[in-house]
């Protein structure tokens, strides 16, 4: 979503197409007016901190920052919160949703994955296994690796060592 652009920023781009020199415009037209018939004492630099001023307070640069910085915030707050945003449109689009659905698939999900169970086969017992999966899985960077150390660490099963792990 921070690489596509919004139709908002695509508004905001074409309205700074002619603001932007418009407020030019308007800071050239001060300053000249100021340094034609401002007061004799001081008449440049009351000419050029009027065009200044101009230019601070209308500020072009920041209707084409704020959209682009608005959308970074947005999708950067909500990659935080484990919701994934496609593109910046999806994003716009948001803001009309009125009602979420939910099916039973298991789609939605708290976002931290457990280990619910153990399948066993021969004699080999629930914490043997689950202490061999999460030795495997001591380095790994996974949430489904995450999830099997937690429920091994909850048992207080000892990990056998590793010689070697590559992720």
């Amino acid at each position: 979503a921070q690489g596509s652009r919004a139709p908002m920023q695509r508004l905001a781009d074409r309205v700074s197409a002619w603001f932007v020199p418009a407020v030019l415009l308007i800071a050239a037209a001060t300053f000249g007016s100021w340094a034609l018939f401002g007061p004799e004492p001081g008449r440049a630099t009351l000419a050029i901190g009027t065009a200044i001023a101009v230019l601070i307070i209308a500020c072009p640069c920041a209707l084409g920052l704020a959209t682009p910085a608005a959308v970074m915030a947005g999708t950067g707050k909500a990659a935080e919160l484990g919701i994934l945003i496609g593109n910046a449109e999806a994003l716009e689009q948001a803001r009309r949703i009125t009602a979420v659905v939910l099916d039973k698939t298991g789609t939605i999900t708290t976002g931290r994955p457990a280990l619910t169970g153990i399948p066993t086969a021969g004699t080999w017992a629930e914490d043997g296994i689950l202490a061999l999966a999460a030795a495997a899985e001591l380095g790994s960077e996974h949430p489904l690796g995450e999830a099997i150390l937690r429920a091994a660490r909850n048992r207080g099963l000892e990990l056998p060592e590793v010689q070697s792990f590559e992720a």
